[in-house]
């Protein structure tokens, strides 16, 4: 199967055209944040507070990167469990994000909202975060520092190969 290039800037109108299934090799910007993460963007909107970065069109990867090594950007940053962020997920697709990056099945008011929305959720290989950094070009720590590798940090990634695992019709890779 043809892997489909993508750049997180087209997300928006691409996710219309992805399906379940599809192999994908994303570049641009993503930002990374887990639940310790979500939690406080969830108070900052509560809060009335402008998030850590821009919600609408935004692709979020469920990743903790370890530290870089000497001369490279990034540790290992492997996909953590997308089920922990399903409390977080459906309120921030109805603030316009566009995709979400982990590994693992997700919940059904996520799948909803994903479909409600015209998002996407991709699945990256667990157990491959060596790998993963390789496609990783720049990494700067935008929010919530003291969190380590759960602060939210902006990525701009290069043929990132990931799976349609999720796609805006409901399309699920975990279906029956």
């Amino acid at each position: 199967m043809e892997r489909i290039r993508v750049h997180t800037s087209e997300l928006m109108e691409r996710a219309k055209t992805l399906r379940a299934g599809d192999q994908l090799l994303l570049s641009g910007t993503i930002y990374t944040a887990r639940d310790a993460a979500h939690k406080r963007i969830c108070a900052q909107l509560d809060r009335g507070e402008e998030p850590p970065f821009p919600i609408q069109g935004s692709t979020v990867y469920y990743a903790g990167p370890t530290p870089a090594p000497e001369g490279l950007p990034i540790g290992a940053c492997g996909p953590t469990t997308s089920s922990r962020m399903d409390v977080f997920a459906p309120r921030l697709l109805d603030l316009g994000m566009v995709c979400m990056i982990g590994k693992g099945n997700r919940a059904p008011a996520v799948v909803d909202a994903i479909r409600r929305n015209g998002a996407v959720y991709l699945c990256a290989i667990g157990g491959a975060g060596a790998l993963a950094a390789k496609c990783v070009r720049s990494l700067k720590v935008i929010a919530y520092e003291d969190l380590g590798c759960e602060s939210v940090k902006e990525l701009q990634i290069e043929d990132f190969p990931l799976f349609v695992t999720i796609d805006c019709a409901g399309g699920s890779l975990f279906a029956d």
